[in-house]
């Protein structure tokens, strides 16, 4: 005899039924698609211009300047890919394991660098040791000595770059490992202690492997960041492909060769991500107990509590607390910290941008993320995690990208209106900031989407039926049901992404309108001058910004484990 499933014996839908769920799977669809075309055309338009004739700037690239930026940008890389993965576990293991003085306040002040953008640390640490700095000034007079007759370590060089992305970029290691320290059974660590391993045994064999998933992500966005940084290594002189990008666009003027360069830093990129998956393809990491319980802390004493509390000290205390009090001590010594009357401008200017990507970033994502909910078929998986990759693309790709299409529209569009009723429209789009909204979106919806789809995936499917069986239609359910619950969520969302926008440099310098510049363009252009005391106050108007977020994210991670006091 043959079982029927419960499916089965009901018979296929009544018809009302099918079409309603079309037109949620047609509706999500859509939109899903389109997010994908979004992401889709900076990159096709980039990768497309490989094939197209050049102006000869290309050849005298390859001759001249492609080595260098191709050895300085795996060298950057390699250095802060090693770094920053070594400092963000091991204080990750410190401060969720371990006991000793300051633990508590290490345990969320380890993510503060985050506020801190890289080139912002640059401008801090040049003015600090550079020779006529307040370091070498008093060691110079401390010892006697005159300038030329000793040797100090030059910031402005490769190794100065790895050193301060390394202490920016440390955190995206932390907050990940830390989470899957978190997450881990008591039960694997207490087999762990049956076989004889000791507290650092216990570490090297179960914690670290079964936290390895989380790490190799963590390493793969601090490779992605560096390799899209321009600020910190275009302040330095090093070129980079990143330096290059700008330089053939702006310098040279020649599109073409400035896209060809964003190809090879996309498919660096790109390759970045392969490897992280291809480095645990054959790897299954799970954890075998349901059983959640406060996990132990090993106590720490004497010299190795000192070594702990130093060991998480200085990565806080050179990447957030001593480059804070540089650039306050800078800002304080112009005039005893007057504001530059031109500062509302840029903050305005600044605040527009970030306020208005990241309300239709979290628009967009709290759609999009609803309409996975109602319909899970795989192409809409896939195009919506297709749609969401555009973080991994660095903004100076993205700005080429854009402004590629974008710039020809504008032209196209023009010729034609003057052609056909005589008027002109200028730069519609690309001498607006509807071009940089454009790249914002593309470059930041994967934050908004990540932190939406997270917040609604805890709502229980049962209160979709309920609200259904109440006659509330899918628009209905999203607007009263979920997005009240999900407020939270949406709001973090915002603000994650309002603070990114507005540390974003290299596509809001390359697509920014005329005249039209904000606390980071200026920031970057003071520093450019080596105003570097002017150029402190908008900087520590970014850091100040970025911290509320750093800390929202720090107290979510405190209470992700079951059971878990979120003070410790």
């Amino acid at each position: 005899m043959t079982l029927l499933t419960p499916a089965e014996t009901e018979g296929p839908p009544p018809p009302a039924a099918r079409t309603r769920r079309r037109r949620r799977f047609g509706a999500a669809g859509w939109l899903a698609w389109l997010f994908l075309a979004l992401f889709l055309l900076p990159v096709a338009t980039v990768v497309a211009h490989v094939f197209l004739p050049d102006q000869g700037t290309w050849a005298h690239l390859v001759e001249t300047v492609l080595p260098d930026y191709i050895r300085n940008s795996l060298l950057l890389a390699l250095g802060v890919g090693l770094i920053a993965p070594v400092i963000g576990t091991g204080t990750a293991w410190l401060t969720t394991l371990c006991r000793f003085p300051g633990q508590r306040i290490f345990a969320w002040a380890l993510i503060l660098p985050l506020a801190v953008p890289g080139y912002v640390m640059a401008y801090a640490y040049t003015d600090f040791l550079e020779v006529s700095g307040p370091l070498q000034t008093w060691l110079r007079q401390a010892l006697d000595l005159q300038v030329g007759h000793y040797w100090f370590p030059d910031l402005r060089s490769l190794g100065g770059a790895i050193m301060l992305l390394s202490l920016v970029l440390y955190p995206y290691v932390y907050l990940l490992a830390r989470s899957a320290f978190l997450e881990q059974s008591v039960c694997a660590l207490e087999v762990g202690r049956t076989l004889g391993y000791g507290p650092w045994a216990c570490f090297w064999h179960v914690a670290l492997p079964l936290a390895r998933p989380a790490i190799m992500a963590g390493a793969a966005l601090v490779l992605m960041e560096t390799l899209a940084d321009y600020g910190t290594v275009a302040y330095f002189g090093l070129p980079t492909f990143t330096t290059g990008i700008v330089r053939a666009l702006i310098s040279m003027g020649d599109r073409t060769a400035a896209a060809q360069l964003s190809t090879l830093l996309l498919g660096s990129v790109f390759l970045v991500l392969l490897l992280e998956r291809w480095s645990r393809r054959r790897l299954r990491f799970h954890h075998t107990s349901s059983k959640y319980r406060a996990l132990p802390r090993h106590q720490l004493r004497g010299g190795r509590a000192l070594l702990a509390t130093v060991a998480c000290a200085l990565p806080l205390l050179l990447g957030f607390l001593l480059p804070a009090a540089l650039l306050l001590r800078l800002w304080l010594g112009v005039a005893e910290g007057e504001v530059d009357r031109r500062f509302l401008g840029w903050a305005g200017n600044s605040v527009t941008l970030a306020g208005i990507a990241a309300c239709c970033a979290v628009t967009l994502a709290l759609l999009l993320a609803y309409g996975l909910r109602l319909s899970r078929s795989p192409s809409l998986t896939f195009a919506a995690r297709l749609a969401g990759m555009g973080y991994a693309v660095p903004g100076t790709v993205i700005a080429i990208g854009t402004l590629i299409p974008l710039a020809a529209f504008d032209n196209a569009l023009d010729a034609w209106l003057r052609a056909t009723f005589g008027i002109s429209t200028g730069l519609l789009l690309t001498g607006s900031i509807a071009a940089l909204i454009f790249a914002y979106l593309v470059r930041f919806l994967s934050v908004a989407l990540g932190t939406v789809e997270a917040s609604l995936g805890k709502v229980r499917p049962s209160l979709d039926e309920a609200a259904r069986t109440l006659g509330s239609g899918p628009r209905a359910t999203l607007w009263r049901v979920h997005a009240p619950l999900v407020w939270g969520g949406v709001l973090t969302a915002l603000l994650m992404v309002f603070v990114d926008v507005l540390k974003e440099l290299p596509a809001t310098l390359l697509l920014r309108p005329f005249d039209f510049d904000t606390l980071a363009v200026q920031a970057a252009n003071f520093a450019a001058d080596e105003r570097l005391a002017e150029a402190a106050f908008p900087a520590l108007a970014i850091v100040a910004v970025g911290l509320l977020p750093v800390l929202l994210l720090s107290r979510a991670i405190a209470r992700a484990r079951p059971g878990e006091d979120a003070r410790s």
